[in-house]
């Protein structure tokens, strides 16, 4: 097999961080390994370390990866509602706190799908670094005229971390709805 273009190996690595966002929200950082990944990629184990110098460097490119798809949907939601912030804030914490949401922890929000891993994790990696700008940045997005959005991003977070946890139970539903209620009112 030939060598592949300075294009495609753009896009593998890209897709390569994708899925590591993806299964990294879904799974943990510990949850998984990079034959797994490289699989779900579409690509072979060796083909990892000709783009990553360590697991370490790919887990702060898919932090990163999915800070950028919130910071995307907060943009999205700005563009949609013509530049007015409270209804896309409004609408925003309205599928933040949506049982859809919190079922779909690959696709969901990564402040709360890594807060534990970056708990356990060094906090001198280039991740938890990555992680503490990105949770700054989705508080100031969040914000209000008269708060700077860590209250109601603790709320967000919160509340998808503990309905996630029971989400067999009805408490779930309820605890989203309890949030709700509190930012929505």
């Amino acid at each position: 097999m030939g060598r592949v273009s300075k294009e495609q190996a753009r896009e593998n690595r890209q897709r390569v961080v994708a899925t590591a966002s993806r299964l990294m929200r879904q799974q943990g950082t510990d949850g998984v390994s990079v034959a797994d990944l490289m699989k779900a990629a579409g690509l072979t184990h060796g083909g990892f370390y000709k783009q990553f110098a360590s697991k370490e460097a790919l887990i702060d490119e898919a932090t990163a990866h999915a800070f950028g798809t919130v910071e995307e949907q907060l943009g999205d939601g700005l563009q949609a509602h013509e530049g007015d912030s409270a209804a896309a804030r409004t609408a925003f914490i309205d599928h933040y706190l949506s049982p859809e949401h919190r079922d779909d922890m690959a696709d969901g929000c990564p402040t709360a799908a890594l807060a534990a891993d970056m708990a356990r994790g060094p906090e001198e990696s280039a991740a938890h670094e990555t992680y503490v700008e990105g949770v700054r940045r989705f508080a100031a997005r969040l914000a209000g005229a008269d708060d700077d959005g860590l209250a109601r991003l603790s709320t967000l977070v919160g509340a998808l971390v503990l309905a996630r946890a029971v989400k067999d139970d009805p408490l779930s539903d309820d605890l989203l709805e309890a949030a709700r209620r509190q930012l929505l009112p």
